[in-house]
């Protein structure tokens, strides 16, 4: 294909995204989106909460606190942004697709009409064309980070797979430990 079809396909790409979760991000910044803890609709509040529909128990328990609507708000604003730059393109997709996928879980499991996830599938995968037309730099950077031998040439896989088991069972003790100090 014309390689400059596949640069502009990409920029075009990009900037979509970049629009729309620009939109989505400043939305529930400024309050455009969930049902804002102290602000619930009289139709819902008046609802005892078995009887409440997918959607706005939904987004009810999404507008619930503050922080949490600030982080995703911020989060797409962040990965949106850094859809701009081509530096910086490929780190905007890895925070973006875990927002996405986020996204189209929770709508295929609340919602009874399809069209915001369809929305957010079209972002999603607008995010995997991009990275499939940078594979060679997306390559590069996996292999600078990630498949380095941390262990030596000459430790076998049994040793690695051993040490990282002994890590896991560690970091599950912790983990239990914080559990039963804080609670659930």
């Amino acid at each position: 294909m014309n390689s400059k079809f596949l640069y502009f396909l990409e920029l075009a790409s990009r900037w979509y995204v970049f629009v729309l979760l620009t939109v989505y991000g400043l939305g529930k910044l400024l309050g455009g989106q969930f049902y804002r803890k102290g602000n619930l609709p009289d139709e819902i509040a008046n609802v005892p909460l078995s009887e409440v529909g997918g959607f706005d128990l939904a987004w009810s328990f999404m507008g619930y606190s503050y922080a949490y609507i600030l982080f995703i708000g911020v989060s797409q604003l962040i990965g949106a942004s850094l859809l701009l730059f081509e530096r910086t393109k490929l780190f905007g997709v890895f925070v973006l697709i875990p927002v996405l996928l986020n996204i189209i879980v929770f709508d295929a499991i609340f919602f009874d009409t399809y069209g915001a996830m369809a929305s957010a599938i079209l972002y999603f995968l607008l995010l995997v064309l991009v990275l499939v037309l940078n594979k060679e730099r997306l390559i590069k950077i996996i292999r600078l980070i990630g498949l380095r031998q941390s262990f030596g040439a000459k430790q076998n896989w049994l040793h690695t797979v051993g040490f990282v088991f002994l890590l896991l069972l560690l970091f599950f003790g912790i983990d239990q430990f914080f559990v039963n100090v804080l609670g659930h």
